[in-house]
């Protein structure tokens, strides 16, 4: 969920996963790693979330499904 929160949002912004984790100051592959059994730090969504522009709640939010 995290994960393809964040995946989501960075394609949207045209940046690759590996720029945000160097941007973020993250090991690489970490981000990668919260979308299996990982949890990250409040400190590390909130990089993320400062450099993609959203919230923190914006990223562990389940989206909700869109019915037709």
């Amino acid at each position: 969920m995290i994960y393809d929160n964040i995946f989501e949002r960075a394609k949207k912004r045209g940046i690759s996963i590996n720029k945000l984790e160097e941007q973020a100051e993250l090991s690489k592959g970490s981000i990668c790693k919260w979308g299996k059994s990982v949890s990250p730090t409040v400190k590390s969504i909130k990089k993320v979330a400062d450099i993609l522009g959203c919230t923190v709640d914006e990223l562990i939010t389940e989206k909700k499904l869109k019915r037709k």
